[in-house]
């Protein structure tokens, strides 16, 4: 019986704790926002878009920037490269010299130091009150600035991010179907979070930042751009938010290796950014969203040996108690069988990006962009993004 206890209570904190966290944030983002959101709030805008080796989508890129419904004489677009292997920047600077209305600026790196580098150094050069990233194969609605900003007029708001949403390909297999649905119940999670406090999660395709409280992008060396910078933004005090209009949308490999990739690499960088808020809840630097860092730390770096110890028991239990097989019928059950699966998947992801971590494996520069030939215009033009 030691046994069966051991088991329920490993998977409990495990499995169990990934529902019980969805629920509780299923509840929580339908509860009413409190944020004071000015419609008409219209700041000074810098967006940057690092490149490198984009040749194949930058120019859908500027161009979805070029429908944005906002006063150009409020906008700032920085493109910088660093240092590209193929003809990106002659691309960026031949749309520049077609669209000279455009408020664009080009930056060339010297030296390829990573993303957040890049984007430290672009932002030495922005002039708005509000600083945004965008990944150039991520592309906004036209109205997402006129959408989002709004809730940046609210003062106890530092940042804001937007839920990403896949693009469809032809002839591709069930990823970008299986990503989809993870991607909407972590959209729900982040929403959740965001109507408690703060979510720790934010996405690289759209990212606000008040100008005012950034300090820079990724302080603590993470190697995430995004979730590493709005740490800061909660040090200082501020909240940093999902707002569920400005969703973006953006490619994903249709490889089941370049799934695997991009979530390995996606949970290195997360470790590392529990870590860093582990370490500042530990110095007592964190004094407001503690209830949802705490949860994350638990799911991001307790749960997953909590995971690895119910998988042990599991296999002593199939071992000695034959009828336990019964249990794998539950997997017939659509929606339990996908839950089952993302929760194994992420657990053993997260291992995975532990053990990296263990020996060290870092992520601070970029690889070249895969999949990319996938984006056609036919499908921009469909969706409306340019």
């Amino acid at each position: 019986m030691t046994i069966i206890f051991l088991w329920l209570l490993f998977g409990f904190f495990s499995l169990g704790i990934l529902g019980l966290n969805w629920l509780l944030m299923k509840r929580a983002a339908k509860k009413p926002s409190c944020l004071k959101i000015d419609e008409t709030f219209r700041p000074n805008v810098s967006i940057i878009v690092p490149t490198y080796n984009e040749a194949q989508i930058i120019r859908f890129k500027l161009e979805n920037l070029g429908m944005l419904n906002y006063p150009k004489n409020l906008t700032q677009i920085i493109v910088i490269d660093s240092k590209s292997e193929d003809n990106t920047v002659d691309i960026v600077k031949e749309f520049v010299k077609q669209n000279s209305e455009s408020p664009i600026e080009v930056l060339i790196e010297r030296e390829r130091k990573g993303k957040s580098a890049a984007l430290n150094t672009a932002l030495t050069y922005c002039n708005g009150d509000v600083i945004i990233v965008s990944d150039a194969d991520c592309f906004w609605p036209s109205d997402i600035l006129t959408k989002a900003l709004p809730y940046l007029a609210d003062p106890t708001v530092g940042a804001i991010s937007g839920p990403k949403v896949l693009l469809e390909f032809n002839n591709t297999t069930n990823i970008i179907a299986l990503e989809s649905s993870y991607l909407n119940s972590m959209n729900l999670v982040k929403l959740g979070e965001s109507k408690v406090s703060s979510t720790l999660l934010f996405e690289g395709g759209f990212s606000a930042y008040k100008k005012d409280i950034l300090k820079g992008f990724d302080p603590y060396r993470t190697g995430s751009d995004d979730c590493g910078t709005v740490i800061d933004v909660i040090r200082q005090g501020y909240r940093a938010i999902m707002v569920p209009e400005a969703q973006f949308y953006t490619a994903f490999p249709v490889t089941w290796a370049g799934r695997i990739e991009i979530k390995v690499r996606r949970a290195v960088q997360l470790i590392k950014v529990m870590k860093t808020y582990a370490n500042l809840l530990l110095k007592n630097k964190l004094k407001k969203g503690r209830e949802i860092i705490l949860k994350n730390l638990f799911i991001y770096l307790v749960a997953p040996f909590a995971f690895v110890l119910f998988v042990a028991c599991t296999i002593y239990l199939f071992l000695n108690y034959p009828q336990m097989i019964l249990l794998l019928f539950i997997f017939l059950i659509p929606k339990l069988r996908f839950y089952l699966v993302e929760a194994i998947t992420g657990y053993v992801t997260l291992m995975v990006a532990i053990i990296l971590g263990i020996f060290g494996r870092n992520f601070l520069v970029w690889r070249k962009p895969q999949d990319r030939a996938l984006i056609t215009r036919e499908m921009l033009v469909q969706k409306h993004l340019i």
